[in-house]
């Protein structure tokens, strides 16, 4: 009995054993996930299909890999603010494109799509590492333009976007102006026991009670919970309450860290909202939550002018 038990015992414990291993062999294909099943690398569509004037932008990330983006303008001497919009984990930015349409419209801005490496049309494979030289080349393209406001870029980042728009907000202070985040996770070590649950006694982030013996071994932590707090520039949370993929106390806790150093902080909640689709279930409502957060945090050049020439003018008097 007790060398069958041993056997049983011996036996569950190298399924784990193989199972874990097999988990941490290939994390990277569970964690990014470039191709939609059944569907090609390539974009479906660009922006032209819908009708929007564009630039085909081909950058270098700081190793050497080549990038590819869209900058998508309202119109060609826009100066309204410019978003940098870092997208979800599955597919490509062509999938995002219906949603961009509809935010340069209600927005009144340019947006700047990056294909993270190993997406779309971008080199490379993706890796935290990687993506986080990736954003960082997108924002120096942008710094450096001289047709659009540098001084008002704005982070859009959701889901894992909103993971890599934390790390280049905090890294640059002084190039973004506002950070989005809308359904993005505390951490990829949480999201690990939600995903597969028998995982969240190995596996967790800086609030779990478990062993987190494989947390060493986890090669994209993209620990939101620990940086969102180091971040200066205003924030705006955006979170769907149906997400049934980030559970959306992970909004609310990283809302809290946020919050308790920082009070240019904003969190809204969308009832209906799941999550990829909070921009269509938030409505109207959902796009004026943005707009008020650009009239507060990245007024127009010409408002803060003529705020400091009424300022003079009263001095003179």
């Amino acid at each position: 009995m007790v060398s069958y038990v041993s056997v049983l015992l011996y036996g569950v414990g190298g399924i784990v054993v193989a199972g874990m291993a097999l988990l941490v062999a290939f994390q990277e294909k569970l964690v990014y996930v470039p191709v939609l099943p059944g569907l090609t690398k390539s974009y479906p569509i660009t922006p032209a299909r819908l009708r929007l004037m564009y630039e085909d932008v081909w950058l270098r990330s700081s190793d050497g890999v080549r990038l590819h983006a869209w900058f998508i303008k309202l119109f060609p001497e826009c100066r309204g603010p410019t978003i940098l919009f870092f997208q979800e984990n599955a597919g490509n930015i062509a999938h995002r494109l219906e949603m961009v349409r509809i935010m340069i419209q209600r927005l009144q801005c340019n947006v700047f799509m990056l294909s993270y490496r190993g997406y779309g049309a971008s080199d490379g494979y993706p890796s935290q590492h990687g993506i986080t030289m990736d954003a960082q080349a997108a924002l120096d393209h942008l710094s450096q333009r001289i047709d659009i406001d540098t001084s008002r870029i704005v982070v859009f980042g959701r889901s894992l976007g909103g993971a890599v728009g934390a790390v280049l907000t905090k890294n640059n202070p002084d190039k973004v102006a506002a950070l989005i985040l809308e359904n993005t996770f505390t951490s990829i070590l949480d999201m690990a026991g939600v995903l597969l649950p028998f995982l969240k006694w190995f596996i967790g982030g800086s609030g779990s009670k478990g062993p987190r013996i494989l947390n060493c071994l986890v090669r994209s932590p993209w620990s939101t919970i620990d940086i969102i707090g180091e971040i200066t520039q205003p924030i705006l949370f955006l979170s769907g309450l149906q997400d049934e993929m980030v559970p959306p106390f992970h909004m609310q806790m990283l809302y809290a860290k946020a919050a308790a150093r920082n009070r240019q902080c904003i969190f809204v909640e969308f009832p209906t909202g799941m999550h990829m689709d909070t921009w269509l279930a938030g409505g109207d409502n959902y796009w004026k939550t943005i707009q008020l957060f650009f009239e507060q945090n990245v007024p127009e050049q010409t408002e803060i002018q003529s705020s400091h020439n009424d300022n003079d003018s009263e001095e003179a008097r």
